[in-house]
């Protein structure tokens, strides 16, 4: 079986001066907007159109602790002013450093830039990634017969046309993707996409499709293929990386799962060619990626964990998993 599995692709081998290594695993999980790879049919039902900037629509970075026994998970929204680092541009040429969206680090030098965009910016050494265009979440979530997502009020979305009504909603891959993508609910806009993000990456790791999955060798391995694709495509996980790190986090509790946006400290002003940008709140951002660098919780114990709802950009909540499930 491990003979017909994708194979590792070593995309950290050209980077230098990365930060240090340090105790547990971390994982930069990209969600990319590539959609050419889904039907023309998908793009229309599930108002997945557009042209595709080539970018990271979701960046997390997940923690597992040395012990495995506690995970931290920061989201990046993809609207932060980002210092893009010197190197070879895509052609050849010299790229100089320059401010940009830091999901322009992708479309611009593909995941390596990506992930030395998010070290240099975090100080936070990246052992893997993961990279899901649309194509592999769509095929992933049906892969373990939908995810189940919960929301206290009706979200209404004019791009995506996410409809969803007070309650419990069982989600196949199609409607995921609306639900995970959908920034258009609220005045929270990214953040409240962020928080979207969150929760259904905490009921698909604790749903009853994954563990059925997880426990059967062959799924298991068809699912690893899923989300991997192509070994033409880089990715920081062998199969049997992805698989043994998925069962680690089911065996974390709940209540020791932590979800944060990075802090943040308002927007900046308009940059020529690059637009609207949010502005990191730098000293709580080094005191969270300082946490995760050393394998220390990121909550404060004065730290608010109940989710606000939309969020907001002055937020101080790190939210413990238990808060984001459903009931």
């Amino acid at each position: 079986m491990s003979g017909t599995l994708p194979k590792q692709v070593n995309a950290f081998g050209g980077l230098t001066d990365r930060p240090e290594d340090g105790q547990g695993v971390n994982v930069l999980l990209m969600g990319t907007d590539g959609r050419d790879t889904i039907t023309r049919a998908e793009k229309e039902k599930f108002h997945a159109g557009g042209v595709a900037c080539n970018c990271t629509d979701a960046m997390m970075l997940v923690h597992l602790s040395e012990g495995r026994d506690r995970v931290s998970v920061v989201s990046l929204p993809r609207d932060s002013l980002a210092e893009i680092p010197a190197g070879p541009a895509a052609d050849g040429s010299p790229r100089d450093p320059h401010p940009a969206k830091i999901n322009a680090a992708y479309a611009e030098g593909g995941p390596a830039l990506a992930v030395e965009t998010v070290e240099t910016m975090t100080g936070v050494r990246v052992d893997h990634y993961l990279q899901i265009d649309f194509r592999r979440f769509i095929d992933g979530v049906n892969a373990v017969h939908g995810v189940t997502v919960c929301t206290d009020r009706r979200l209404s979305d004019s791009a995506t046309k996410l409809e969803l009504g007070p309650g419990r909603h069982h989600l196949a891959g199609g409607p995921a993707l609306q639900y995970v993508r959908s920034r258009h609910v609220d005045a929270g806009a990214d953040l409240g996409r962020v928080q979207r993000q969150q929760r259904f990456l905490v009921n698909a790791l604790r749903s009853t499709g994954v563990r059925d999955a997880l426990a059967d060798p062959v799924r298991a391995a068809g699912l690893a293929r899923t989300l991997l694709g192509s070994a033409s495509v880089d990715q920081g996980f062998t199969a049997a990386d992805l698989l043994g790190m998925a069962r680690e986090l089911r065996h974390v509790p709940l209540s020791a799962m932590e979800f944060a946006t990075v802090p943040m400290d308002g927007f900046n002003p308009l940059i020529e060619n690059v637009g609207s940008t949010l502005r990191w709140d730098r000293e709580r951002a080094d005191q969270m990626f300082a946490s995760i660098r050393e394998d220390r919780p990121i909550t404060r114990p004065d730290t608010p964990t109940e989710p606000q709802d939309p969020p907001r950009f002055d937020s101080r909540t790190v939210v413990p998993g238990d808060k984001l499930a459903c009931a």
